[in-house]
């Protein structure tokens, strides 16, 4: 039996003759625990001297992909779920009108872009990004399992809050991660790992549209919110593994509300917001894929290239057309625009919002046709859908990189945040609209297709205004500076 003898340790040459510890020896233990806890905890904290890729990559791209996959799994059956299966305390069912659901919707949607302030003050400031992306994954889990397990307004509103606070918190710090990873020897990467990072959320994206609304027609809610939630715990986890590939950029502290109120970080960010007011009513239009045009596939023919498709599956069109039309707009269409003139981020912003008119005229159409009382067929929305992904690579992927770039290097998690504040905007001004326009008696001030023509001109007015707002806009970028060794967190 192995014991601990309370004696002085034994002498150099004794000490291979017999299994007892002494004190000596557990001191010698608990110092070799300690060094192993710390070299656990030896991170990188800037990028080395590389022209490769960085080694954290591909975790961040399999945590992206997963996250992707359960929130757009959660959110493209939210409003049918609301309309068609939620039930009262008594277990009951009791759904919402589609003006309640469209006005839950886009609350909720624009909630989940606010927090992001909030996250970006908590990393920067406290946490730094990889603790507040681990620890507000695992709320977010608990949040799909509330959906899951509990149907009614108070599991719908318990999830939501959940989803919103976990989702928001890490979504600029997972953004700034990305960019984090790269120094200037290997900046030349970084607008195809942002590519990248966006193929990889909308291949979640994708199959989470594709299936999780074949679970809900098949099995219910609990499964459809359930497989969600454990993708979520799978790109938690994934996250996890990849911590001792990751650049670790230390929290700023006092530094980061020093350089926010410099005079340097005061400019960044009031330039910045200027441009990303102008690009709130393109998240206005973009997000009612989820809303407003589901709502309106339910009433049209949905038999299309031999399948009949479910009206909360057309919004898988929406990622599947990113998936074939990033590498077309980057070796195709950009290079062809290059030849008539320079092609900066800010006039590829511009295109694509001037673009994103288009989508909406095309919806007040088919509007009209149902109106009538016609059932217009599906494939005038996959036009629709085409018009509306192009414009979006034009200006989400281009915001995504130019917010990252243009942001002070103790700002980036912030910057990011005041980007997505830009999509809460967006969806705030759509669930406010939707409140006004509806009258006591069920009606609406915006009716049929004059819904649609209302955020077509509103988006086209703002795309012309756009173009002589960003000729003032002087850039300037900031990437993460090198080291040549690792050092801890």
């Amino acid at each position: 039996m192995y014991y601990i003898a309370l004696k002085p340790a034994v002498k150099p040459q004794a000490k291979y003759l017999a299994p007892r510890f002494t004190w000596g020896s557990l001191a010698h233990i608990r110092k070799k625990v300690r060094e192993f806890i710390m070299a656990e905890n030896k991170y990188l904290t800037a990028p080395l001297p590389s022209k490769k890729m960085p080694a954290g990559i591909p975790y961040i791209l399999t945590n992206e992909a997963a996250e992707r996959f359960a929130f757009y799994g959660m959110r493209c059956i939210l409003v049918f779920f609301m309309t068609h299966f939620l039930l009262n305390a008594a277990g009951e069912f009791a759904p919402m009108t589609r003006e309640q659901s469209k006005i839950w919707f886009h609350l909720f949607v624009s909630a989940v872009y606010f927090t992001p302030l909030l996250g970006a003050l908590v990393s920067d400031i406290w946490l730094g990004k990889y603790k507040t992306i681990l620890f507000f994954s695992i709320v977010y889990c608990f949040g799909f399992f509330a959906l899951a397990f509990n149907q009614t307004r108070l599991g719908l509103a318990t999830g939501l809050i959940l989803i919103a606070i976990g989702s928001g918190m890490i979504k600029p710090c997972v953004s700034a991660n990305v960019g984090d990873q790269f120094g200037k020897s290997n900046k030349h990467l970084m607008a195809k790992i942002y590519s990248w990072f966006y193929f990889a959320i909308n291949l979640g994206a994708f199959l989470s549209n594709f299936f999780v609304p074949i679970l809900m027609d098949r099995y219910g809610p609990k499964v459809a919110f359930g497989v969600p939630g454990c993708f979520m715990a799978l790109a938690t986890f994934v996250f996890w593994l990849g911590r001792k590939k990751f650049v670790h950029i230390p929290r700023s502290g006092i530094k980061f509300v020093k350089e926010c109120f410099s005079g340097e970080g005061i400019r960044a960010i009031g330039k910045l917001c200027i441009i990303f007011v102008f690009v709130a009513p393109f998240w206005a239009l973009f997000d009612q894929m989820d809303s407003s045009w589901m709502l309106q596939a339910e009433k049209m023919n949905r038999n299309w290239l031999g399948h009949q498709w479910l009206p909360t599956q057309i919004v898988a069109l929406n990622p599947l057309m990113i998936l074939i039309f990033i590498p077309v707009f980057s070796y195709a269409i950009y290079p062809a625009i290059n030849k008539i003139f320079p092609l900066t981020a800010l006039r590829k912003i511009g295109l694509g919002l001037l673009l994103a008119a288009s989508p909406f005229a095309v919806s007040a159409l088919i509007e009209r046709g149902i109106v009538a009382g016609g059932t217009p067929s599906i494939g005038w929305m996959v036009l629709a859908y085409a018009l509306l992904t192009s414009a979006e690579i034009m200006v989400s992927i281009t915001c995504l990189e130019f917010s990252y770039t243009q942001a002070p290097k103790k700002m980036k998690s912030f910057i990011m945040a005041v980007f997505l504040l830009s999509i809460s905007l967006g969806n705030a001004f759509t669930a406010a609209v939707n409140a006004f326009i509806q009258n006591e008696d069920g009606s609406s001030k915006l009716a049929g297709p004059n819904y649609y023509w209302f955020f077509t001109i509103m988006m086209l007015v703002t795309a012309v205004i756009f173009v002589f707002v960003a000729r003032g806009y002087k850039e300037k970028s900031y990437i993460q500076d090198e080291t040549p060794a690792e050092s801890s967190a």
